[in-house]
C-alpha cells in the first residue's frame, strides 16, 4: 500500500496496479480482482438479492458518501484536523492548510453533485434517511443480505466506520450509536472478525442507552449492550437445540462479536 495521495489516471481513488494492469474504482476493481484471482463473495446470492444489493451499493457511494464527506470536512473539521498526523516545526500550519484546502474540494464536488445545493439541516435529513434504511434492510440479520458476507458488506461498513470511530460527537455517531444500534453492532463484528488487533482491552467505546433521559444520559460498554440477532440466520452446522445462550450470544451459545470466526483463527488472535 502506498500513501502518497497519487490519483488514478481518472483522477480518482480508489485504485490498483496488479501485474502492471492499473485499475480504478472501486466497482471495477472487484470485479478484477474476481476474475483475475477466482473470487466470488456474492456467489451465495439470488438475482433478486444481487439487484438489492447493487441498489444498496450505489446509495452509499453515490449518496450517503457525500453526507458523510460533509460532516467529515465541512461541519467537524475542527476534530477532522485533530485526526490528521502531521509531524515538524510547522505541522499545525500544514495540518489547517491542509483541512481548509480540503474543505473547499468537498464542498466544490457537492454542489456539483447536486448535494451540496442543500441547507446544512436537508443535508442531515439525507443522511438520517439513508443510515435508517441501513439499519432497516439490516434489521437483526448478521450480515446486510443475510448470514453471510458479500461484496455490499465491504461498501456499507467502510462508510458507516467513518461514523461510528472518526466522528466524535456528530449527528451520525449519536445516531449509529444510539437509536439505530443494530449497525453499530453489525461494524463491531466485522471490525473484530477481519481486524482483531484493531480491538484492544482498553478500548474505551460508548453506546448510548436508548433508556437514558435527555437530562441524565448513562453510557455502558459495547460488550454489556447485550443487542443480539433474533432470527436465527447463522449458517454454522451441527447446533443443538439444547445448548443454551445469553442475550449477547447467537444460538450456537457463541459470542455474537465472533460466531463466525473458527476456532483456529481465535487462537492465532489470542
Amino acid at each position: 500500500n502506498y500513501f502518497d495521495g497519487k490519483l488514478s489516471p481518472q483522477g480518482k481513488m480508489p485504485w490498483i496496479e496488479y501485474n502492471h494492469t492499473r485499475v480504478s474504482g472501486t466497482e471495477f476493481i472487484i470485479d478484477f480482482l474476481e476474475e483475475k484471482l477466482g473470487v466470488n463473495l456474492n456467489k451465495h446470492l439470488g438475482p433478486h438479492e444481487r439487484a438489492v444489493s447493487r441498489a444498496v451499493t450505489k446509495m452509499v457511494e453515490e449518496h450517503f458518501y457525500w453526507t458523510l464527506a460533509y460532516c467529515q470536512w465541512v461541519e467537524n473539521l475542527h476534530e477532522t484536523r485533530k485526526m490528521i498526523s502531521m509531524y515538524g516545526p510547522f505541522s499545525d500550519l500544514l495540518r489547517w492548510i491542509l483541512c481548509h484546502l480540503t474543505k473547499g474540494i468537498v464542498k466544490r464536488e457537492m454542489y456539483g453533485h447536486g448535494i451540496g445545493r442543500f441547507s446544512e439541516e436537508e443535508i442531515y435529513a439525507l443522511m438520517e434517511k439513508d443510515m435508517r434504511s441501513l439499519a432497516g434492510l439490516l434489521g437483526d440479520k448478521k450480515y446486510i443480505m443475510g448470514p453471510k458476507l458479500s461484496t455490499v458488506d465491504a461498501t456499507v461498513f467502510g462508510h458507516l466506520a467513518q461514523a461510528m470511530w472518526t466522528l466524535p460527537g456528530t449527528r451520525p455517531e449519536r445516531l449509529i450509536k444510539g437509536e439505530l444500534i443494530n449497525l453499530a453492532m453489525y461494524c463491531e463484528r466485522i471490525r473484530r472478525k477481519f481486524w482483531p488487533e484493531w480491538h484492544h482491552d482498553d478500548d474505551n467505546t460508548l453506546y448510548e442507552s436508548e433508556e437514558s433521559s435527555e437530562t441524565s444520559k448513562t453510557y455502558s460498554p459495547l460488550q454489556d449492550f447485550s443487542f443480539y440477532s433474533r432470527t436465527e440466520t447463522f449458517d454454522e452446522e451441527g447446533t443443538e437445540n439444547s445448548i443454551s445462550h445469553t442475550p449477547d450470544t447467537d444460538y450456537t451459545g457463541h459470542s455474537l462479536f465472533d460466531s463466525d470466526v473458527d476456532m483456529d483463527d481465535q487462537e492465532q488472535c489470542k
